[in-house]
């Protein structure tokens, strides 16, 4: 087995509520999601005391409910364009909001009331609503979704394609009211399924990632009662869930052709509950280079792994913590945070 990169967590900032995501806006500005319905603000390693964003008022927070995820537009600077994902039940039923808003790109702070609602879908249970929001290399609008909740998918949802859970769609927001589908995507001219989608199969996909480099898009799906893993999420392919739980079988009797499996997964000894990175382009930790940073909510364990030539080439634990990792950050640099859930705390991963 290869050696662990030497790596520890500095401090870096306190007293945030229940953060559930750590992200930039192309400058050395950090923005830090709370999943009560704040987004909160660090510039030069200090907490702002003002939100930058507040959607308190329309987000319905516990358990898996929250603001759940954030994504500045590549033209930031010039169009001062952001996205939100979050749960709200207004309007009655629970549902999930993709909404963008816009503000000066200096500003320390985005009115609220200027919002403008990209997707919203229903969600049948309270859990698994995904939450990732993000831009790839190709300029698409990528967004995660779970399977609606409860245990064992019982809408099916993620091998559904009528509907858009248990899925990573694909938008183009740069095009259309509220958004274009993108011509490429693999579901546009088939009858009754839902032309966002670009994956599917998933459960609950806690995080995901486009390596700068090598462009893979890297996916933490959290399993049910056995297995979490980690998947190269690309176009058209099915991922399993309900059908298999990681590589295992789920449901006996159901056809298991044409799935893809996982490039990695671990079991209950590990941990209970996967929670996707990054794939590490930092300049401050040379051993940590190229490696998929990965953790898990219930045991604080982080891992890394290597995967080259469609294969993982390592795979080595970094840190044992007793931190509830909700959530992986990035600097504009490529340096790496970690989100303590239940601590309220944003650490630094630096080299030991």
């Amino acid at each position: 087995m290869a050696e662990a990169p030497a790596v520890r967590l500095t401090p870096f900032i306190n007293n945030v509520e229940f953060p559930v995501q750590v992200t930039h806006d192309g400058t050395k500005r950090l923005f830090v999601v709370e999943q009560r319905g704040r987004v909160r603000l660090v510039v030069g390693g200090q907490l702002q005391r003002l939100p930058y964003l507040n959607l308190r008022d329309r987000v319905h927070f516990g358990g898996e409910c929250g603001l759940l995820g954030l994504a500045f537009h590549p033209q930031f600077a010039r169009n001062g364009r952001l996205f939100v994902n979050y749960t709200t039940k207004r309007g009655g039923g629970l549902h999930t909001i993709v909404s963008e808003f816009r503000g000066n790109p200096e500003a320390t702070t985005v009115a609220a009331d200027a919002e403008r609602i990209i997707l919203k879908f229903n969600q049948p249970y309270a859990n698994h609503n995904g939450g990732q929001v993000l831009f790839g290399p190709d300029g698409m609008f990528y967004i995660g979704t779970g399977d609606g909740g409860a245990a064992g998918d019982p809408l099916n949802a993620g091998q559904r394609l009528d509907l858009l859970l248990g899925k990573i769609l694909r938008l183009d927001v740069n095009r259309g009211a509220p958004y274009a589908i993108p011509p490429d995507n693999p579901f546009v001219n088939r009858p009754k399924a839902r032309p966002e989608i670009w994956a599917y199969g998933l459960r609950n996909p806690w995080r995901f990632c486009f390596d700068p480099v090598t462009k893979l898009l890297y996916a933490a799906d959290v399993g049910q009662d056995r297995w979490e893993e980690v998947d190269i999420v690309e176009r058209e392919k099915n991922y399993g869930w309900n059908i298999r739980e990681g590589a295992h079988p789920f449901e006996n009797g159901r056809p298991t052709t044409n799935l893809v499996d996982p490039i990695k997964e671990y079991g209950r000894h590990l941990g209970i509950s996967i929670t996707g990175g990054f794939v590490y382009r930092g300049k401050k930790i040379p051993a940590l280079t190229g490696h998929y940073v990965y953790g898990d909510y219930g045991s604080g364990r982080i891992w890394a792994l290597k995967y080259e030539n469609g294969r993982v080439t390592a795979d080595v634990e970094l840190l044992d913590t007793t931190f509830a990792i909700s959530s992986f950050g990035e600097d504009a640099a490529g340096e790496l945070y970690v989100c303590d859930h239940l601590g309220g705390t944003v650490r630094r991963l630096a080299a030991r």
